[in-house]
């Protein structure tokens, strides 16, 4: 292990991070329109227990975002495999190296192993994710610098905020693009992180289509029991929809066409 394993996990200018595949916008803009907790549920229906990124909370509220995950993994810090200083050597501190590759819309996944101490990135880096456009960041750990960082209107979805900068305690930077765990979930490179007020969950991008046809379905049947609802009706009947009153929904649905 040692040197040569260290040389092609963390400088990037040997081998530099692998990219993702993207899916198309109109996939990710359907799931971002549906939401966590629809998406949430029919995953359970398709066998995914809990896709939740447990323990993240937005930065702000009012906050929705969906994009492909470009996904970083820290290690706690090994002193020989880890620069100590903040702007030592740069180039080979890779959790830059991660938003060298977001594209628009992309979502950055980070595993800091919910660590409470060290801040994964601050205004700068952040200042940089914005202009390339990125779609958000999910951050199993904390931030730093945060009061700017709330100016610049990033989506961000993290654990907590802390003074300190990213190598300073007990975390280094150590991959980008591999299978990481975020909140206790798996999150693999190219997945479809959904997130919102309810939190941040993850989609398996194998899923994703079956999800968001799902999730329309179920959409439209609420509309029409929501409406209903609001008038007073028989919640037995109307959540969900029984087949008494299916009828009554094709009815609805014929005159009010998608």
């Amino acid at each position: 292990m040692g040197k040569g394993r260290f040389h092609m996990i963390i400088d990037p200018s040997v081998t530099p991070p692998a990219d993702i595949t993207r899916p198309p916008r109109k996939l990710v803009d359907g799931l971002t329109q549906i939401g966590t907790a629809a998406v949430s549920g029919e995953l359970s229906r398709l066998g995914i227990r809990n896709p939740q990124l447990t323990g993240l909370t937005p930065m702000a509220f009012g906050q929705c975002m969906a994009g492909p995950a470009l996904t970083l993994q820290f290690l706690p810090k090994r002193e020989d495999l880890a620069p100590g200083e903040e702007y030592e050597e740069p180039e080979k501190q890779i959790h830059r190296h991660v938003l060298y590759l977001v594209q628009e819309g992309d979502v950055v996944v980070v595993d800091a192993r919910g660590d409470m101490h060290s801040g994964i990135f601050g205004e700068m880096m952040m200042t940089y994710f914005k202009g390339r456009k990125g779609a958000g960041l999910v951050v199993d750990g904390c931030l730093r610098d945060t009061p700017k960082i709330a100016g610049l209107g990033v989506n961000i979805w993290s654990r907590g905020r802390t003074p300190n900068f990213h190598t300073q305690t007990g975390l280094m930077p150590y991959a980008v693009n591999v299978p990481v765990a975020c909140g206790g979930t798996t999150v693999m490179p190219g997945d479809i992180v959904v997130a919102d007020d309810d939190g941040a969950i993850v989609v398996p991008i194998a899923l994703a289509e079956q999800i968001l046809d799902m999730g329309n379905k179920h959409a439209d049947w609420e509309d029409f029991a929501r409406l209903r609802l609001s008038q007073g009706a028989d919640l037995r009947k109307y959540y969900p929809i029984s087949k008494e009153v299916e009828a009554e929904y094709f009815a609805w649905r014929e005159k009010n066409p998608l």
